[in-house]
């Protein structure tokens, strides 16, 4: 029981198997949901009020099983033992029905209170499946309840279930193994010592001590109880001499067993028909057409954001130009005056530059996750990803870092091994997030055309690819296979797009705006008081002398490091411009210049923190390093071609 005797229920349910979506029809939208595995990596919670009472509901990140192997599996088990909820909502796929519960039968082991929800019903429809509940509910012995949660379809149900689950204390029995396993796992439940740490009951002890053939957990015993150990071993000997496996594999079988058993008891598949959806599937997986399809679908992507927030600059910028200009021409130029205009600066920064770009952005990112679209190109470009070292699994957090490297960084955590983690940390800063594709697309394709933006894409990438390949000789040791599931592929819902597209914005305006905005004030009054010039004079010998640029935009660099968008919105206080003629006041070589060093230059404060708060201080300085190098280094480079050019 959570704090204050309000119940506490836990969501837990096999990656992809619209958990999160269902968190969020009941709880409002506090989780990032995706269609690819591993998108909640630690677990997220709310207090919900249903008819007069309060709950507080926790979603799990997604597991295959109870017995952890991946990061996110062991945030389950920590929850699971540690918290100890009143209530498991066992969220199943329901398209895939047996796989799935293998699961379930895992967690009825538990003996918690349990109630199972049979999730994506209309796909399982379409495949021409037929699950009888009542049978279903008779096997498990705990409720059984339909859902399509991107619809918002049986949550109410759902809701009064879990109220009388909760009302009627109700503790499942577990489901019985082959007699000669079960038998086996009695003899060890019933020589436990009194005083053994058991874990939910006598029974799952057991069969976990069976299972966690490690040496933490047999050195624990063997230090406190040898006889105990020594007929572990041999109950082990046993059960694996039944099969001829390990005995871990012997219990996965025996699940694995029960639900196929109760699969086929409780469903019945029809011939189904192959829908319009499967036929564009094939073709998109084709590994040639799939790869063409690929490079078409993200450079329309970002071509497509370019035509619809380029007009929208232009027609949002004009009233903001105005208002300056008035004020100028009231309250000349005073200190009132310079705060003023960086106050309308900050503001309409956002609205007329951020925004257009910003919001169509945050729109395709997400109708890509929710169709199911990312797996499919971390598969594609597996091969790919193997030649630098890292493998196909690390694609989704790169297409994420375009939203926002922070929860792409955090993310990693579904990554295997911490050697694959930290490379891929450390490439994330240099994807363009939304804040990065702003000041490219503000900059190169409004100014200079949309082809000089996706050569800059371009040139991206292939430093990424490059600088991959040299991480991984770097930390030397073979990055493990992909294992990828691949999720139905299906029409996303508009609602929990637009949802999305709404909590990033919030999320920007709650905490970015106010930087951008009070950063615009501040650059004012430096600028009034002429702190500005110390700063540019200190920088000169990087900004005017290596990069060739306006000693001026030195001071915006400073700013860019708290959020990139505002070195974008720093640079036209910093020169004196608007954004019409800007190109008068420097030429289109040092605006690929300065683009190319805000890009690459260090980590903003919120990925630099989210970096030391995943993977340590270390890794956070080496990231600070790399990219302020790299910036440096290519800026140069840009310079020194069009200098020759």
């Amino acid at each position: 029981m959570s704090g204050n005797n309000i119940p506490e229920i836990v969501f837990i349910g096999q990656p992809n198997c619209g958990k999160s979506t269902l968190f969020n029809a009941i709880a409002g939208y506090k989780a990032q949901t995706s269609n690819f595995p591993g998108t909640t990596v630690a677990h997220l919670h709310s207090q919900v009020l249903w008819k007069g009472k309060v709950y507080s509901i926790v979603d799990l990140p997604g597991t295959y099983s109870l017995t952890p192997q991946e990061p996110q599996e062991k945030v389950v088990l920590t929850h699971i033992f540690k918290e100890k909820p009143d209530l498991i909502v066992n969220v199943i796929d329901a398209s895939l029905l047996c796989r799935s519960l293998e699961l379930t039968v895992e967690l009825l082991e538990l003996e918690y209170p349990m109630v199972v929800v049979l999730n994506m019903m209309d796909l399982a429809e379409k495949k021409g499946m037929k699950i009888d509940i009542r049978a279903l509910e008779e096997k498990l012995g705990v409720p059984v309840i339909k859902t399509v949660a991107t619809r918002g379809e049986g949550i109410s149900e759902l809701m009064d279930r879990i109220e009388r689950t909760l009302g009627q204390r109700h503790r499942p029995r577990h489901l019985s193994y082959y007699r000669e396993v079960e038998n086996r796992i009695k003899k060890l439940t019933e020589m436990l010592p009194e005083d053994f740490p058991v874990v939910s009951n006598p029974r799952f002890t057991a069969i976990r001590a069976i299972e966690a053939e490690t040496l933490s957990v047999d050195k624990f015993i063997a230090e406190n109880n040898p006889q105990l150990k020594s007929a572990l071993e041999k109950i082990r000997e046993e059960l694996s001499a039944l099969r001829n496996a390990p005995a871990y594999e012997v219990l996965a079988a025996e699940r694995h067993h029960l639900a196929l058993k109760i699969f086929e008891d409780c469903c019945r598949v029809r011939h189904a028909r192959v829908s319009g959806l499967e036929k564009l599937d094939d073709f998109i997986m084709h590994p040639v057409l799939g790869l063409f399809l690929l490079l078409l679908i993200f450079a329309g992507m970002f071509y497509l954001i370019f035509r619809v927030g380029s007009p929208l600059e232009s027609w949002l910028l004009q009233p903001w130009e105005s208002l300056r200009s008035g004020i100028h021409q009231r309250y000349g130029q005073s200190l009132l005056a310079e705060l003023l205009v960086g106050l309308v600066q900050g503001i309409g920064g956002g609205v007329a530059i951020v925004f257009p770009y910003f919001i169509p952005l945050l729109l395709l990112m997400g109708f890509l996750e929710d169709i199911g679209y990312l797996a499919r190109a971390g598969f594609l470009m597996d091969a790919f990803m193997h030649r630098i070292g890292l493998h196909g699994k690390s694609v989704p957090l790169f297409i994420l870092g375009f939203g926002c490297n922070v929860p792409a960084i955090m993310a990693t955590r579904i990554l295997e091994s911490r050697r694959d983690r930290i490379i891929t940390a450390l490439l994330i800063p240099f994807i363009p997030c939304a804040a990065r594709t702003t000041i490219i697309l503000a900059l190169l394709a409004f100014l200079l055309g949309p082809w000089w933006a996706l050569g800059f894409y371009l040139v991206n990438i292939i430093v990424v690819a490059v600088l991959g390949a040299v991480l991984t000789r770097i930390f030397r040791y073979s990055s493990p296979g992909l294992i990828l599931e691949i999720p139905e592929l299906r029409w996303p819902s508009l609602k929990n797009i637009l949802q999305k597209t709404f909590y990033n914005l919030k999320e920007f305006v709650r905490f970015a705006w106010p930087i951008l905005i009070a950063g615009s004030v501040f650059l004012s009054l430096l600028s009034y008081l002429h702190f500005d010039r110390l700063v540019n004079s200190i920088l000169a010998p990087l900004v005017s002398g290596l990069l060739g640029l306006p000693a001026e935009l030195g001071v915006t660099l400073i700013f860019g490091f708290l959020r990139k968008e505002l070195s974008l919105l720093m640079m036209f206080q910093a020169l004196g411009v608007n954004f019409d003629n800007l190109l008068q006041a420097i030429s289109r070589a040092q605006l690929l210049t300065f683009v190319t060093f805000v890009n690459f230059f260090i980590p903003c404060l919120a990925t630099l923190a989210i970096l030391w708060k995943e993977l340590g201080r270390r890794i956070a300085m080496i990231s600070l390093a790399l990219n302020l190098t790299l910036a440096v280094l290519i800026s140069w480079l840009v310079r020194l071609v069009f200098s020759v050019f």
